[in-house]
């Protein structure tokens, strides 16, 4: 990632999305050429000169203080992810960059899997690029004909845009993939030097002009909690409540899958449960070798 067209980007961006009247500037009837504001309003409104703040808005982060960048945020109106973005750029603007570098795929403590498999949700686990690493019997049943304990890691990110199935089990599938983009490029954001994630991106901005079109709009998010619609082949379409619970230490996110009590996706979801057990207790059935004698039905 090339740190300073980042920076330009992101805060060209921004400022061209706010207009005069919601930073509760006069406009005295006047045309403007653009909707957004000038250099000159953004820089008044964070306190500091238009030199100054044209530099950053170049890309030139490097060296801007905790409070220059707050004064930026304000001024911007920032929302939190947006926030966390400009403070990670500026600090990949302070450093030194080596080469990119192949991120390992995380261990996943025996612990957490065992956490994985308790849960009586759809539930998954992922690293930061969308790759979904583990998940327990539930949430193969609810991601049926999609997700193959054998085909691990699956990433989420290339399901969405180079898959065709993608539309049909994500029923608000713009907004998903709005959301997807959003989490990439903050990421990008946090860890400019992972290669792995530069290759990802790399490959959809090439291959879907779906993504090309988000990413250019420098979109970032914070994924923590959304309402998620799903075909499921099994029980139709359910309605659902997605949260995603960081595991800091082991730089693991575990999403789980959830209805509110006495609803219609609840009661999915236990006919689900007791579909995927049956159907596990007939996988076991046919994997365990008859007795001596005996023939298996």
């Amino acid at each position: 990632m090339d740190a300073r067209a980042e920076a330009r980007d992101f805060l060209t961006s921004r400022r061209g999305r706010i207009t005069p009247d919601q930073a509760g500037l006069p406009t005295y009837g006047e045309k403007r050429r653009v909707p957004g504001l000038r250099r000159a309003e953004v820089a008044m409104l964070a306190g500091m000169s238009v030199e100054y703040y044209t530099q950053l808005e170049r890309g030139n982060l490097a060296g801007a203080s905790d409070s220059v960048l707050e004064a930026l945020a304000r001024a911007l109106r920032l929302d939190e992810a947006e926030r966390a973005h400009l403070f990670d750029l500026a600090r990949a603007s302070n450093t030194t960059a080596p080469a990119l570098r192949r991120s390992p795929r995380p261990k996943i403590r025996p612990s957490i899997h065992r956490v994985l498999d308790a849960l009586g949700a759809p539930a998954y686990l992922r690293n930061n690029r969308m790759d979904i690493l583990a998940a327990n019997q539930m949430c193969f049943a609810l991601y049926a004909g999609i997700l193959d304990p054998q085909a691990l890691p699956l990433n989420l990110a290339r399901f969405i845009f180079l898959d065709s199935r993608s539309s049909g089990f994500f029923l608000d599938w713009g907004t998903v993939a709005d959301d997807t983009v959003a989490a990439l490029r903050s990421e990008a954001g946090r860890n400019p030097l992972d290669r792995d994630l530069s290759d990802l991106v790399g490959e959809l901005t090439t291959r879907s002009d779906e993504f090309a079109t988000r990413w250019a709009r420098h979109q970032v998010r914070l994924h923590r909690s959304a309402a998620k619609g799903i075909h499921n082949t099994i029980v139709g379409d359910l309605q659902l409540t997605g949260d995603a619970l960081e595991l800091p230490g082991d730089d693991l996110t575990l999403i789980t899958y959830t209805a509110a009590a006495d609803s219609h996706a609840q009661e999915q979801l236990a006919f689900l449960a007791s579909w995927a057990g049956t159907a596990d207790r007939e996988q076991q059935a046919r994997d365990t070798p008859a007795p001596p004698g005996r023939t298996k039905p």
